[in-house]
């Protein structure tokens, strides 16, 4: 089946509610509007057949599973409020289940982002980015890698990605090879997870053919 980006394929349990209480709002949403800027974060037509992609997440306590992530279909939104973003709740990754509680529903790679959390205590932030000039050079930036035959927002696609989390020390950087241009950045927290990316993007630049 061929992926379809931006479309929800796991399981939702979602609720209708207010928008989620996050007291590093402000630095997550700074983030989110800085990648919307270099377009790794948003919506083109002549793009993923014009539907938005890419989102950003943050774990919402440093003990906890619970975490907030942008809604799905805000991807053409250069600034995000607090009603665009939704509470995951609680996840089973082999169920290909989710639950969500907010004023939008969680976005399609929420189940990725939920096994990212389950992997490593030490991951507070998660930024889904598409970028083909890091994704194009992967393999020779030594980007650890989901296979090609692993479909986007599947079990399997979250499944491989804990696995390569769970071999980090609470930060990186994983490509999807079978997810056109999908770049996955995770950190310790918003700056740190920001700032990896900006040093990738940095790299993947000096690599490039000229």
């Amino acid at each position: 089946m061929q992926e379809q980006e931006g479309v929800i394929q796991y399981r939702l349990d979602f609720t209708a509610g207010p928008a989620p209480d996050y007291g590093r709002f402000a630095l997550l949403n700074y983030w989110r509007s800085y990648l919307f800027r270099l377009g790794l974060i948003g919506q083109d037509p002549q793009r993923y057949g014009g539907l938005g992609y890419g989102n950003i997440s943050a774990r919402l306590q440093p003990d906890s599973l619970s975490f907030i992530v942008s809604g799905t279909q805000t991807g053409h939104l250069p600034l995000l409020c607090r009603h665009h973003y939704v509470r995951v709740l609680d996840f089973d990754v082999m169920r290909n289940y989710l639950r969500a509680e907010g004023p939008v529903r969680p976005s399609s790679e929420a189940l990725t982002h939920a096994s990212l959390y389950a992997a490593h205590s030490a991951i507070q932030c998660v930024m889904h980015v598409h970028c083909p000039l890091v994704w194009r050079q992967a393999q020779v930036l030594g980007i650890p890698c989901v296979a090609a035959s692993i479909g986007y927002g599947t079990p399997a696609m979250a499944g491989a990605v804990r696995a390569l989390a769970q071999a980090s020390a609470g930060n990186g950087v994983i490509a999807m090879l079978g997810h056109e241009d999908g770049i996955i950045i995770y950190g310790e927290d918003e700056d740190s997870t920001g700032a990896l990316l900006c040093e990738l993007l940095r790299q993947a630049y000096d690599q490039a053919p000229r």
